[in-house]
């Protein structure tokens, strides 16, 4: 074969290679590159949006979730607070009551917890549970006809103070909300006393009035409790003037005591102050009304100003 020949066989050998090289190569890269059509695109960002909308709703959610259970908890340490407070006063309420302190010293949140205990009605639960008590005591006992079966009430209960003070916490009580509750405590207390007396009044019990005012009051307080409705009691007991020093858990142990002396059998005694309910001769049953905080402000302040 001629060199012209060979030269043509190897160029034409070149280009055949050349050509498939192109060709595999060609293929290789269709291969390796990524083709969709445009309704599997639609359907791809559909589906990205689908998730984002999901994702953010469950974020909001969960958003939700924490502020609520935050709620919660913050109802819940507000209502904790809110015992421990009430809890804290009542104890001290009644530390004051048997030691005869003076509570117009109490601690500001004591004020506000008198006016919540008012206010949301508590007050309002407590007289009602503890008439109830005692008008089922009386259902089950009944005088007897010798007369001698005494029942001694607190006639200051029935009435709002007549001290020349007013109410001592109303200008305090006022900053706390109660421009009124004062006023709607009495008068609650009013209303359930009258009915426990009547009732006692109805079922033939000798009813013996006392009071830590002074003899010449008798005629106003009679007047008083003849135009609310009371009548027809054994005996009204108010204080001489020489007594007005005296302690009046004394005071009242003496008259319990030479009630006894008499023969008179003392029941029940129905008050919603320590010093009227306190030492011997108390009776066979003691009923203790519900005192909210500012009524032992107001009792000081009128046991101090008779005493002068």
């Amino acid at each position: 074969m001629s060199a012209y020949a060979h030269q043509m066989e190897r160029e034409y050998s070149n280009r055949s290679y050349s050509s498939r090289g192109s060709e595999m190569g060609s293929h290789n890269a269709m291969e390796s590159g990524f083709y969709m059509t445009s309704f599997a695109a639609i359907i791809f960002i559909a589906a990205l949006l689908t998730f984002g909308v999901s994702l953010i709703t469950l974020l909001i959610a969960l958003i939700m979730m924490l502020q609520s259970c935050e709620s919660k908890n913050a109802g819940i340490v507000s209502i904790s607070k809110s015992n421990d407070n009430y809890n804290y006063c009542n104890m001290l309420t009644l530390h004051a009551e048997l030691n005869r302190l003076n509570a117009i010293d109490f601690p500001e949140v004591c004020k506000a917890v008198a006016v919540h205990y008012i206010k949301e009605g508590q007050y309002a639960r407590d007289l009602n549970h503890t008439i109830w008590m005692a008008e089922n005591y009386f259902e089950a006992v009944k005088p007897l006809e010798d007369g001698l079966d005494l029942v001694l009430m607190d006639v200051d209960d029935f009435f709002p103070s007549s001290s020349p003070y007013g109410d001592p916490l109303q200008s305090r009580l006022s900053q706390f909300g109660c421009h009124d509750c004062l006023e709607e405590a009495k008068n609650l207390k009013h209303k359930f006393i009258i009915k426990l007396y009547v009732k006692l009044q109805t079922g033939g019990w000798p009813l013996i009035l006392f009071s830590r005012k002074l003899e010449k009051q008798r005629n106003a307080t009679m007047e008083h409790l003849i135009s609310a409705g009371c009548g027809s009691w054994s005996s009204l007991v108010l204080r001489l003037q020489d007594e007005m020093q005296m302690d009046s858990r004394e005071y009242f142990s003496r008259l319990r005591n030479k009630l006894q002396r008499q023969g008179f059998q003392i029941t029940a005694v129905i008050s919603s102050h320590m010093d009227a309910l306190m030492g011997p001769h108390s009776g066979e049953h003691v009923f203790k009304l519900p005192n909210p905080i500012y009524e032992i402000v107001e009792h000081h302040f009128e046991s101090a100003s008779l005493s002068q």
